[in-house]
């Protein structure tokens, strides 16, 4: 029995070794989370896609190639289907995940239901920062262990079912920090700011790049400290903490993207809870 028992260690062993440590931090597999798919040791880097988009794909400590998976918040638990370039479909398990309800109360009655005047604003700028989710650069991201953009607690999280003034709208797409107006806003990674705007619900927001359809949004900003177009090291500044657009009060709201996924940031920073 003793020696089952050592066999059975050492096997279980070796398996969370071979996984690797970007598969032990990234792999949370529910809606608003992210897959990590083993694709292979082959020579070169494969493609692959999933709900018929380029998804990233890297090379996790000189051994295999893996996907990494952004599931829309929508996604249904259960068996989807990533398509490699090869031909093959792999196939990966989507489990369950409850979010909680937050209520909200605005002063601003517009922000809650927006006159048809603010619907055409609102569906430009909606369809501007479509785009800009949808970019996917071949450069790959310069760390997936992502710094904290400030400093803080965490406040509001992922996923939260929203309602503004008891009505519900869409769900918490980012991840907020209870920060102080004027805090400086920092790059978790490396990466090329591809959108800046002054937003309907999001204020003054950045988009920044970080290669292979892995995308930061900070948004509701006092102040926004760089250029269209800029590369931006890590832990350069992108702006400062405010509470422009539709906010009660001074945060710092971070979104991430992932193959046009949005997904929980906390899982790039080490901080998800199951």
């Amino acid at each position: 029995m003793r020696v089952v028992c050592c066999i059975l260690l050492l096997l279980a062993s070796q398996s969370a070794l071979a996984e690797g440590f970007i598969s032990r931090l990234l792999n949370h597999p529910v809606p608003g989370g992210v897959a990590v798919v083993p694709l292979g040791n082959a020579e070169q880097a494969p493609a692959a896609r999933y709900q018929d988009k380029p998804v990233q794909v890297v090379r996790e400590e000189d051994r295999r190639w893996i996907a990494i998976v952004g599931i829309p918040l929508n996604s249904q638990p259960g068996a989807h289907t990533l398509m490699v370039n090869d031909g093959r479909p792999l196939s990966f398990t989507v489990g369950s995940k409850h979010y909680r309800e937050q209520h909200i109360k605005l002063k601003n009655g517009r922000q809650v239901n927006p006159l048809a005047e603010d619907m055409v604003r609102i569906n430009r700028e909606l369809a501007e920062q479509t785009r800009a989710y949808q970019t996917f650069s071949p450069t790959q991201p310069s760390n997936l262990l992502f710094d904290k953009p400030v400093q803080g607690p965490l406040s509001s999280p992922f996923g939260l079912r929203r309602f503004f003034n008891g009505e519900e709208r869409n769900p918490h797409s980012g991840l907020d920090f209870a920060v102080g107006s004027g805090t400086p806003i920092k790059a978790p990674a490396a990466g090329k700011v591809i959108l800046i705007g002054n937003y309907f619900f999001n204020g003054n927001t950045v988009f920044v790049d970080h290669g292979q359809g892995l995308i930061s949004m900070f948004c509701h900003m006092s102040k926004i400290d760089v250029t269209l177009g800029q590369s931006l090291p890590r832990g350069g500044i992108v702006g400062r903490v405010g509470a422009t657009g539709r906010a009660t009060g001074p945060h710092m709201h971070w979104n991430v993207s992932l193959n046009d996924a949005r997904v929980d940031p906390a899982i790039f920073i080490g901080a998800f809870k199951p």
